[in-house]
């Protein structure tokens, strides 16, 4: 993987309003809950990773998005604008797309998207890749266009980055593309068919792929180990957009040359912060947040251990 300049990430994805009712518990399928608090967060996968990438400092994040024409988009520009991402907005005839979220009393979550103008981003929209080291993408925008957008990065010498998420099969051409990539458990098991994670990751051939578990931390497998990052402990408010806070905060410390084994700390880190906080983008740590914490909690270092 061959960096065109480091320090420069260009986002491409999804912004959503999130919409987030907090009640006791997600409902059952046909089971009405009496929710309590209801508030409107900045959101979409795209959009809390951008907001994250620039956040962690030391690269200058760019975000191309599509928004529609209506009350919906101005909380998304500002959002992001004032997390210090550079926008290329492209405006669209449908709504801004939108997420409805119900949130538990432990911090559980169920999410429903409406994608709206999110599913209008083309190939033909990709913004000119000079001077960008990192593409990062996500799955909440149309597969055609980040196949395409994946193949243009690639020609043009700049590290792929797929957040593979929301999950969905994907082909092994398309997967082939992908310099780094970032799934959760469930969402391996739905690319490669393996329950088994050791036999998941040996099945994938990308130059490095990282798994986040949750409360279990996060592990990688690069260059023909495997790297893994214990969590940090904390007491969970909301897990809105921790993933996403994570994938940000990765790319993030990639661009600026920290090791892979680097990066993955910040990232455990900063999804560990943005839990303890309600709403996605709200929730996202900055760089003197995370580094607070890596020097205040004594954690173990992300550590290799060869892969079988």
């Amino acid at each position: 993987m061959n960096a065109s300049s480091p320090g420069s990430v260009l986002v491409i994805g999804s912004a959503n309003l999130d919409f987030v009712v907090r009640a006791s518990h997600v409902p059952a399928p046909g089971e009405t809950v009496l929710g309590r608090e209801f508030t409107t967060h900045p959101g979409g996968k795209g959009a809390n990773q951008a907001v994250a990438c620039a956040r962690a400092g030391g690269a200058s994040t760019r975000m191309l998005l599509a928004l529609g024409d209506d009350a919906h988009a101005l909380p998304l520009e500002t959002s992001l604008r004032d997390a210090g991402v550079e926008l290329v907005v492209m405006r669209a005839k449908a709504p801004t797309g939108v997420a409805f979220v119900c949130l538990s009393g432990t911090a559980e979550n169920a999410i429903t998207v409406a994608p709206g103008a999110n599913l209008s981003l083309q190939p033909h929209h990709l913004p000119s890749l000079t001077g960008v080291s990192h593409l990062l993408m996500q799955l909440e925008s149309p597969l055609e266009s980040v196949i395409a957008w994946a193949r243009s990065a690639r020609e043009a010498g700049v590290v792929t980055v797929l957040n593979a998420a929301p999950a969905q099969a994907l082909s092994r051409d398309t997967l082939a593309l992908v310099d780094i990539l970032i799934v959760n458990e469930p969402e391996l098991v739905q690319l490669t068919g393996i329950h088994d994670l050791d036999g998941a990751l040996d099945s994938l051939d990308n130059a490095c792929v990282v798994v986040t578990l949750g409360a279990r931390g996060c592990l990688a497998r690069a260059n023909g180990e495997r790297f893994v990052q214990p969590a940090f402990a904390i007491d969970p408010v909301d897990t809105t957009g921790a993933g996403d806070t994570f994938c940000g905060t990765l790319v993030a410390a990639l661009s600026r040359g920290l090791p892979l084994t680097g990066a993955l700390r910040h990232a455990t880190a900063a999804s560990a912060l943005a839990c303890t906080r309600l709403g996605a983008q709200a929730g996202v740590p900055s760089r003197a947040e995370v580094d607070a914490l890596l020097a205040r909690v004594p954690t173990t270092p992300a550590h290799a251990h060869h892969a079988p």
